[in-house]
């Protein structure tokens, strides 16, 4: 799938539960704008990963404004457009973004630890052939990544990062790796740390109007204190 019809903005998308948000997503994002000269970063907060237990999940309301928090002052835009869309698979959504925004050009940012899963995701070829993919890397995730049986579909189609700085060349399947100093943060970390993280650090912390979704400019319900 060719994106050279495609002359807007360059976005990046940066999926996942963000229960909760931390450092390490926002350092991630601002590695990603400047490696690809993004305009911006969208975080798509879901409103449940079909890969993880609902077991621990904390409330959508808490984790977007835990992700609208950390967000801060950055060209990064939080959303749960998902539950808007109705989708729950990463594949339906991205065809919905494409959709909706026709000249927007995107690029799904996945750490090394997803791609080592990637071949579990709904349609994960399918995902491919939309946008091109950026990997980077993940404490203990790169040798699990390369590896992967993602990995071993995805090798041929590996381009230089230079790649996704000319809007001419820019086309899908296209992976591209980025390395830079890793970040050991994790939200499992956090949550082992503070089981209680929603309640005591969610939306109390986080004026109302900071959690409109920052794509729809609708309000999300639960991030209201």
């Amino acid at each position: 799938m060719v994106q050279r019809r495609r002359c807007g903005p360059v976005t990046g998308l940066l999926g996942g539960s963000f229960n909760p948000a931390h450092g390490g997503h926002r350092r991630i994002s601002l590695f990603a704008i400047d490696a690809l000269a993004l305009g911006e970063v969208w975080w798509l907060v879901s409103p449940g990963n079909p890969l993880k237990p609902a077991a621990g999940m904390a409330p959508l309301g808490s984790r977007v404004a835990s992700a609208c928090r950390v967000a801060r002052h950055a060209r990064i835009r939080v959303t749960a457009i998902e539950r808007e869309l109705g989708t729950r698979y990463t594949v339906d959504t991205l065809r919905k973004l494409l959709l909706r925004y026709p000249k927007r050009r995107f690029v799904w940012l996945m750490g090394a630890d997803n791609l080592a899963q990637f071949h579990h995701w709904k349609d994960w070829r399918g995902i491919a052939n939309l946008m091109p993919i950026a990997v980077i890397a993940r404490p203990g995730y790169d040798a699990p990544a390369l590896a992967s049986p993602a990995m071993a579909w995805l090798r041929r189609f590996r381009k230089p990062l230079s790649s996704l700085r000319g809007p001419e060349r820019w086309s899908a399947p296209a992976l591209v790796t980025l390395r830079f100093d890793p970040d050991t943060r994790s939200a499992t970390a956090i949550r082992q740390t503070d089981p209680d993280w929603a309640r005591t650090n969610g939306t109390r912390t986080v004026r109302p109007h900071s959690c409109r979704d920052a794509v729809t400019h609708r309000l999300i319900p639960g991030t209201a204190a």
